[in-house]
């Protein structure tokens, strides 16, 4: 049973943590809570794992800027300034507040502290020594600074013997708190340069830790800055040395999947143990664990870590198919160098052309490459190292940079991720680099675009780049299970079909078009017969994947990438057929084109269809858009529909059964039209007949443009037209890339040649922000955005 201590000389019960969420205070809240505290706490982003954790403890989680009427003490994360909202009212109602190292110090008084101290691993070997000693039966308490990868351990434990294993942070300074039993210095590097503005500061920060240390210090013998600390002597407790060297020594002696064999010597109670971590500095921070933990007097063995869970972002296997994706909280050189040189013993030899050096791109080998998306953290510690940052990070073959994260610094003169950027390029690196300030969705895009099967990708950063990492891998494994899916579904469907149906992966679309632009269909169907075609539906369907229609390619974009979606279109003569009933009824397949129809329509002496030879469709194009040109409109012709749904089912509807307006068919808009029933509106001789649909084409030639276009792009505002708008903002003429407002028609955009998908969006984009400035309308596109919603990209 624990008892609550007394802190600062007072006894309190009610404590509140702001900064809650981040791996200093949220194990320290557990412990607070194990001892016997009212713990609450708030922070500014969750991580949806330490929130689960807190609030399973009996954490209270607070809104921020919310400070609970109750509170009798503020414990705060370093990074929480004093204008803090939480801060501020503590200050008005004249609470303490004290910071996180602060705290952990006051609560660890009495006890025999093993401090885990250090500049990189020391999460890592904290959690090793944690492990090591509990695998033993070792009674101690702990406090981690990170989460373990599974829940057999919780970051802190509070038990009622004398010792307690805690790793302890020298950033903020309060490190000069703690008066240790035992000190384990990982290895000593100089950072926080908001707080140690020399080496000299940190160097005279450890080396009073170490001479207040009472029982033993342990230090890496390749670790120059701990060497020079200790040869000037650190008081009375005696200082052992760990690493190849050492008084406890190791060797790799054996690399297996997900870690390795080492071999000890020296001082060590055992000639070789099983370490469930890869890499020689997770070599080093094993051996440094059972060093202390031999010390302490556990009894270690050969399997003593060979069941070492591991600690969340540190070399963390996120995801591995036809890559593998890692996440590291490496954010400083040293720690980027030691992980990289990690992962390229996994990935396989530097590729020509990497970040380190200036070869050509076509030296580049095409896979099992190391792909790095670095975060830096803070300006001050980007500012002081961003050429060893370029140094280290030229491990990779292939470097994506983000922005800083500020950690709620203000920026600083060269601390910019640019800065790095620049040394980078001194380097000859820029070829191999890509930085789209202020753009991560653009950064993630081109990442998605470069990886390639047998690539080892690492998302490596202190900051929120953890978030970014998850939500990569997320989308990453929902596109593997899509194309699964679809390789499920085209092994199906070919075992379904006729051998008249067409059936192909990644045809392209754009060809297909009146526009002449957009990328390839993931799967793309000529169904012969209604049979086939519900053959496709019924598959697709099965695996949840999306099906799209494509008529003649007028009214529509399709996007540069493609569409991801079975697209099916109806242009095997079997529905293009016309047929002539003797009640005088026609039947149109979905598939015939509209100028067709005209011209067979003309031939058999019927009238009332004249009106669509000018529009480039189908049948199933114009029912589904109710397409409309010389004051006519499609629905006025149509007596009855045949439809399929995408479920395969096929339904028959009455005109008086649907719901038609402008530009729309509320049935068709999830369906797929197999034809209709025409109603012609008189019989008459073929030349009058063709005569009148000489005037119609003779006025469309006048007034519409003859180069590739989507016919109007714009929708009709209410009580004017869309083209008399953007023609009286002089907006004809206007282009972005090759596309073109038509100086023929402001309503039609045309492809002057090499127009793109994008191009045609940017002009879009362009013209309603000029049309709603001048005018206060919002244009509403006409065409559709083939497979994507115009929302999402205007």
């Amino acid at each position: 049973m624990n008892h609550r201590p007394q802190v600062f000389g007072r006894d309190f019960t009610r404590v509140h943590l702001l900064g809650a969420g981040g791996m200093g205070l949220a194990p320290l809240g557990l412990y607070l809570t194990q001892l016997g505290f009212q713990v609450s706490g708030e922070d500014d982003g969750w991580n949806p794992a330490v929130r689960e954790l807190l609030e399973r403890a009996g954490v209270t989680l607070t809104p921020p800027g919310r400070l609970p009427e109750d509170t009798e003490l503020v414990v705060h994360s370093s990074a929480v300034g004093p204008g803090h909202l939480s801060r501020r009212c503590a200050t008005a109602l004249g609470l303490p507040q004290v910071r996180r190292g602060e705290m952990l110090a006051e609560v660890l008084k009495g006890k025999k502290l093993v401090a885990v101290v250090g500049s990189h691993g020391k999460t890592t070997t904290t959690a090793m020594l944690i492990t090591a000693l509990q695998r033993s039966g070792f009674s101690c308490s702990w406090i981690l600074g990170g989460l373990f990868c599974d829940d057999a351990l919780p970051p802190a434990r509070a038990e009622s013997g004398e010792w307690v294993v805690a790793e302890v942070d020298e950033s903020d300074g309060t490190i000069e708190r703690f008066t240790p039993e035992v000190t384990l210095a990982v290895n000593l590097d100089w950072d926080h340069a908001d707080h140690y503005a020399k080496l000299a500061d940190l160097e005279a920060t450890f080396h009073a830790l170490l001479a207040r240390t009472r029982g033993a210090v342990f230090i890496s013998d390749a670790c120059q800055l701990s060497a020079r600390i200790t040869v000037h002597g650190t008081g009375a407790a005696p200082v052992f040395t760990f690493g190849r060297t050492g008084d406890y020594q190791y060797r790799i002696m054996e690399d297996f999947a997900g870690g390795q064999t080492v071999a000890l010597g020296g001082k060590f109670s055992l000639k070789a143990a099983t370490v469930r971590a890869a890499g020689e500095f997770n070599a080093a921070n094993a051996a440094a664990a059972l060093a202390v933990a031999q010390h302490l007097g556990a009894k270690i063995d050969a399997q003593s870590l060979a069941g070492y869970a591991g600690v969340r972002r540190r070399q963390t296997l996120l995801h591995a198919s036809t890559i593998k994706v890692y996440e590291d909280y490496a954010h400083h050189p040293t720690e980027i160098r030691a992980l990289l040189n990690s992962l390229r013993r996994q990935a396989g030899p530097p590729f020509a052309g990497g970040p380190g050096t200036a070869q050509a791109p076509a030296l580049r080998q095409t896979s099992g490459r190391l792909i790095v998306v670095f975060q830096p953290h803070r300006f001050t510690r980007t500012a002081q190292f961003k050429a060893e940052f370029a140094a280290a990070l030229g491990a990779a073959d292939s470097l994506f940079l983000m922005d800083v994260y500020a950690a709620s610094e203000a920026p600083v003169a060269g601390g910019t991720t640019a800065d790095i950027y620049a040394e980078l390029k001194k380097l000859g690196a820029a070829p191999h680099v890509t930085y789209l300030p202020g753009n991560d969705a653009g950064l993630l895009a081109a990442l998605r675009t470069a990886l390639q099967p047998g690539d080892t990708l690492a998302f490596v950063g202190a900051g929120d780049i953890e978030q970014t990492a998850h939500h990569f891998v997320a989308q990453r494994k929902a596109a593997e299970k899509r194309e699964a899916a679809w390789q499920e579904f085209i092994t199906a469907a070919r075992m379904r079909l006729t051998s008249d149906t067409k059936l192909l992966e990644g045809e392209l679309l754009g060809p297909k078009t009146t526009m002449r632009v957009g990328g390839p269909a993931r799967v793309y169907a000529e169904p012969a017969s209604a049979e086939d075609l519900r053959q496709l539906l019924l598959e697709a369907n099965r695996r949840g994947l999306p099906v799209l229609l494509l008529g003649r390619g007028s009214n529509l974009i399709i996007p540069d990438e493609g569409v991801d979606g079975l697209v099916i279109t109806l242009v095997h003569e079997n529905w293009q057929k016309f047929e002539v009933q003797a009640d005088g009824r026609v039947w149109a397949g979905a598939g015939l084109r509209l100028k067709n129809l005209c011209g067979l329509a003309t031939k058999a002496g019927l009238t009332g269809f004249e009106f669509l030879e000018g529009i480039p469709g189908s049948v199933g194009g114009a029912l589904r858009m109710n397409a409309g040109a010389m004051g006519g409109w499609m629905f006025d012709v149509v007596t009855e529909v045949h439809l399929m749904t995408l479920q395969g089912e096929v339904r028959v509807l009455p005109k008086a059964a649907m719901h038609v307006d402008y530009r729309h068919c509320a049935e068709l808009q999830d369906t797929i039209a197999l034809g209709a029933w025409l109603q012609p509106a008189a019989s008459a001789a073929a030349t009058d007949i063709r005569r009148q649909m000489d005037v119609y084409q003779k006025k469309r030639q006048e007034s519409q443009p003859r180069e590739p276009s989507a016919g109007c792009i714009f929708k009709n505002p209410p009580g004017t037209s869309a083209g008399r708008l953007i023609d009286e903002l002089g907006l004809k003429g206007e282009r972005v890339g090759d596309a073109e407002v038509s100086p023929v028609h402001a309503n039609f955009i045309i492809n002057r040649g090499h127009a793109t998908s994008a191009d045609i969006i940017g002009l879009v984009r362009k013209i309603r922000a000029r049309v709603k400035s001048a005018r206060g309308i919002d244009l509403e596109p006409e065409v559709l955005l083939y497979g994507q919603e115009w929302r999402d990209v205007l």
